[in-house]
């Protein structure tokens, strides 16, 4: 998949999240699922070619299990499930109601390899699975090869359920955190309006262009960061203010962006995320799209939003929060 094909992908999903959040008519609402059907269908178009409707009521509900299953991740009875996996299978519990449910995600990734399998070009594939299968038919004879079915089950699984929640998580986050952070907010804001103003779409050759608002979105990230890279994330020899939301940690004395070696939410080596690139184009585009049209604030003000995770355990789970969006 070419980048600009994806970049084009994002920047269409950007559209209806913004018709999305533009018929809350400025309300109050959980942007829990606003933000992450926008974002799997992202996922969704590169895996299983295509995107869901977010009125489709069965795209939703695989959503809501996908955000149990995070959250079920990020609890101690997961940990000790990776540890004693016996032992918990044995014991009673709701933890028995997740596992049933991450069935029925892998039975809907089985049911869409099915339907590639049944119409499938193996001169035009479309998606990931359809490159999948030509591998899988090149490799057949090959005993040693890790191109077959089984594996093509669990990786179009694992990117559909990584690929969803962990980047609106992020965006989650990050909303919150322009919530509590108002100042900030506007800066970014007045940095959008000014590089690319409020008609046509970001795209990623703009982020070079708006070192606030990267500088602000890579500290956001730091935020939901899993917990084995915690420790560099937070090291207070690499950040001067590392439990601090302060956009001016990727900021040169200039006012230009700065890399630091101590980033790295994406982890590093072998354990490197497969989606960075994606899921950093996703972040840029969709958080700059939803800040060029909309301006963010909660019900109880910004000293009532609470950033500290409700969970932490795989990963860093912001607290539910109620999210009003004002037309600007």
């Amino acid at each position: 998949m070419g980048r600009r094909r994806m970049e084009d992908w994002v920047q269409e999903e950007s559209r209806h999240l913004l018709n999305a959040i533009k018929e809350t008519k400025s309300t109050q609402f959980d942007p829990t699922f606003f933000l992450s059907r926008a974002v799997s269908n992202i996922i969704c178009a590169l895996v299983f070619g295509q995107r869901f409707l977010y009125e489709d009521h069965h795209f939703l509900h695989l959503l809501q299990v996908i955000n149990r299953i995070l959250r079920f991740g990020s609890r101690t009875l997961e940990q000790l499930y990776d540890i004693f996996p016996t032992l918990v299978d044995a014991l009673p519990g709701k933890h028995h109601a997740i596992f049933k449910e991450l069935e029925e995600i892998k039975a809907f990734s089985k049911s869409k390899i099915q339907e590639h399998m049944e119409n499938f070009d193996p001169d035009n594939p479309r998606d990931f699975i359809d490159c999948f299968l030509v591998r899988l038919s090149q490799e057949k004879d090959n005993p040693s090869s890790e191109f077959h079915h089984e594996n093509l089950i669990a990786t179009a699984l694992n990117l559909f359920l990584a690929g969803t929640e962990t980047t609106s998580t992020t965006l989650r986050y990050a909303l919150m955190l322009l919530i509590k952070h108002p100042e900030i907010q506007d800066g970014m804001q007045k940095e959008i309006d000014i590089v690319i103003g409020r008609e046509r779409s970001p795209n990623m050759e703009d982020r070079k262009s708006l070192p606030f608002t990267d500088a602000r979105l890579h500290n956001s990230k730091g935020h939901s960061n899993l917990t084995l890279l915690h420790s560099v994330l937070r090291d207070e020899e690499h950040w001067e203010k590392p439990w601090t939301f302060d956009p001016k940690h990727f900021l040169d004395k200039n006012g230009n962006f700065k890399k630091s070696p101590a980033f790295m939410p994406f982890s590093a080596g072998k354990r490197a995320c497969v989606g960075e690139s994606l899921a950093r184009m996703e972040l840029f585009l969709f958080l700059v799209s939803l800040l060029q049209h909309f301006t963010f604030t909660t019900p109880g003000g910004p000293e009532s939003i609470d950033s500290t995770p409700e969970t932490s355990g795989f990963a860093n789970l912001p607290r539910k929060y109620q999210l009003i969006a004002t037309p600007r």
